[in-house]
């Protein structure tokens, strides 16, 4: 273990992520369900709304078929990887979006298969199941349509919080790649037959900059950004340590890793080309400063990958992805600093302690394990409590209970009281916390009950 990279002097981290940049996000997805709403109004949307059953009840199809493309297409876009979108919003907060848009789009979508038959076959006078195979077998395009619509059945079935829970990451991102594959195939049934599609220029016009920006997104910045970089900054491993039972930390070195634009607290995606499963990409955080010629993580053995880091030879090429996460300091401007770590949790920030230009003694870490032996980087956080005066407190044994983050010896008070007895100043600071999801949630909800405001608290899941 060593206290070199706390010692190093990094140049200037990358700039502070604009806060407009989240609020014009926000108002261009609003926007762009208006302008769909906009274009089935232009195209006589709402008179067929108000004549006869079946145009009417076809209407409505037609509009719930336009919001659930956008809506898919949006979902897309969010985790896109889109560097503007992801420093403005950070990643679990898109993740939560992406799966509400795509349940909402996906119930559209099936509104729109049930209104548009239903409206077809009362205009034609036939049977809604015999319009239904008509509209399939016949129309241009559907047959690729029902394809792409299974094909994100598959996807919504398995996004399921009952089946999310049987299945192993690595399967179910393997299932979920096929959302891209369905919103492929309904694209020729849309153009060629979706009268909202081409009954204009302006209609047109929009929705093939819509296609084309979200393929070109995830090209760009799932595809080409991470090449490129690897290709650049070309990782590999160069020692091992073990940190204790089941913690392991790899030191990589790569070339201009000073011009890799990463934050403290920020986490890759990485896949070591070391054997079978390579492929397998998995969010470690940094566990020091960056930009001190190393990157370094460290990483609890919890079984799959994470077993197999242990295991990796000096030379292993990485792959990385990212950075991703806004478990930043880059909005910090001064005054005292309170952060909430439980278990491996404490690896981000461990690396914020180092970059964070916090006055000395003004930078409190709670620090909560199961057991003396579970606590890490001792030596590194005796150094920071003697060179910047950071205080350092340790929380032992197991949850007092499922709703606090307390362990049980300190169960005594509620969860605010024993924050602000902590952290006296806790109401003044900025709060940044890592941990499991229950035990987060658990220490956002108590640092609000001890006067944070929202927008002071800082935190970062790793959510699928």
């Amino acid at each position: 273990m060593t206290t070199t990279a706390l010692r190093a002097p990094a140049p200037a981290p990358p700039r502070a992520t604009p806060r407009w940049w989240a609020d014009a996000g926000a108002s261009t997805a609003w926007l762009s369900l208006l302008v769909v709403t906009a274009l089935w109004v232009g195209n006589r949307g709402v008179q067929d709304l108000a004549g006869a059953w079946p145009d009417s009840v076809s209407s409505l199809g037609r509009l719930t078929g336009l919001l659930a493309s956008d809506l898919l297409l949006l979902q897309v876009l969010l985790m896109a990887r889109v560097p503007p979108v992801e420093r403005a919003f950070g990643q679990d907060r898109l993740a939560r979006w992406h799966r509400w848009t795509g349940f909402t789009s996906f119930h559209l979508m099936l509104a729109h298969v049930v209104l548009i038959t239903v409206g077809y076959a009362g205009a034609a006078g036939a049977n809604v199941v015999g319009e239904l195979w008509d509209l399939v077998v016949d129309y241009p395009g559907m047959l690729l349509a029902t394809a792409g619509t299974l094909l994100l059945v598959l996807v919504v079935v398995t996004s399921l919080r009952a089946a999310r829970r049987r299945l192993r990451y690595e399967s179910w991102h393997l299932l979920h790649l096929y959302a891209y594959l369905g919103v492929g195939l309904a694209l020729p049934h849309q153009l060629w037959t979706g009268t909202d599609f081409t009954g204009s220029p302006w209609s047109t016009a929009y929705w093939w900059t819509l296609y084309a920006v979200s393929a070109g997104a995830v090209v760009l910045y799932r595809v080409g950004l991470p090449a490129w970089r690897n290709w650049r900054h070309r990782l590999v491993v160069d020692r091992v340590v073990a940190e204790g039972p089941g913690l392991t930390t790899v030191y990589l070195r790569g070339r201009d890793l000073d011009r890799l634009p990463v934050r403290a607290g920020q986490f890759f995606q990485w896949r070591f080309l070391d054997g079978p499963g390579w492929s397998r990409a998995h969010p470690y955080s940094l566990s020091a400063t960056p930009h001190t010629g190393v990157l370094r993580i460290t990483v609890k053995d919890l079984g799959d990958g994470s077993s197999r880091v242990g295991g990796l030879r000096p030379g292993t090429r990485a792959l990385v992805e990212g950075p991703y996460g806004r478990l930043t300091g880059e909005h910090y401007t001064g005054g005292p600093v309170v952060m909430l770590a439980c278990g491996i949790g404490v690896t981000p920030l461990l690396a914020l302690l180092g970059e964070l230009p916090y006055p000395p003694g003004q930078a409190t870490l709670v620090y909560r394990a199961r057991s003396e032996a579970d606590l890490a980087f001792r030596a590194e956080l005796d150094w920071l409590a003697r060179q910047r005066g950071v205080r350092v407190v340790y929380l032992l044994g197991p949850r007092a209970r499922e709703d606090s983050w307390l362990p049980a010896p300190a169960a005594g008070r509620t969860d605010a009281e024993a924050l602000h007895r902590l952290a006296p100043h806790i109401a003044a600071a900025e709060v940044y916390l890592c941990g499991p999801d229950a035990w987060t949630a658990a220490a956002r909800d108590a640092a609000r009950a001890a006067g944070v405001s929202p927008d002071r608290i800082h935190t970062e899941q790793f959510a699928w």
